[in-house]
């Protein structure tokens, strides 16, 4: 018999909780075990539950993926995180890792893909979305130019990423708020 993997989600948006609820229940080892739609939601469910594995957003209406993926690694150290994100951007996806996020994925991916991300975090093998392996590869071979110093705050760095790619006013408030 296979081993019951623990999994916990952490999006603020509903219709995604309920889509990878409904993924999650279509597998015998993968086991939905709470959901979070934002940071201080997501540590304290985290430390309810005790997920093996979560499946996390990258931006959260009050906290990013990246600090949160911190705070729950400090906590709960032998908790997995996969970033599941729409942003392809490297230093995102470098960030993500460093805080100590497993996978880097994108919500483009299949279910099959997404359930095999959840076994290999689940077993310590790390996964990156071949979007995100590009974007990894590119800022280690283009020269870096150290970008001034326009003392922004991590929320208006956020802000501006989002505009960069194009993103309306609109659709820049779903993601962040």
């Amino acid at each position: 018999m296979t081993e019951t993997i623990r999994v916990m989600i952490v999006d603020d948006h509903d219709i995604v909780r309920r889509g990878l609820s409904t993924f999650l229940n279509g597998y015998d080892d993968l086991l939905l075990v709470g959901e979070a739609a934002n940071g201080q939601d997501a540590l304290r469910v985290c430390g309810e539950v005790k997920p093996q594995v979560i499946l996390m957003d990258m931006m959260l209406p009050d906290m990013d993926g990246v600090t949160l993926t911190r705070s729950i690694r400090s906590l709960y150290p032998d908790t997995r995180v996969v970033m599941l994100t729409s942003s392809k951007d490297g230093d995102l996806v470098q960030a993500a890792l460093q805080a100590g996020a497993i996978g880097y994925m994108l919500k483009n991916i299949s279910v099959k893909e997404m359930a095999e991300t959840i076994r290999a975090a689940y077993a310590g093998m790390p996964s990156l979305a071949p979007e995100a392996t590009q974007a990894l590869i590119d800022l280690t071979v283009q020269p870096r130019v150290a970008p001034p110093n326009y003392n922004l705050t991590e929320r208006e760095r956020i802000i501006l990423k989002l505009m960069v790619q194009g993103l309306t006013n609109q659709e820049i408030a779903d993601q962040i708020f």
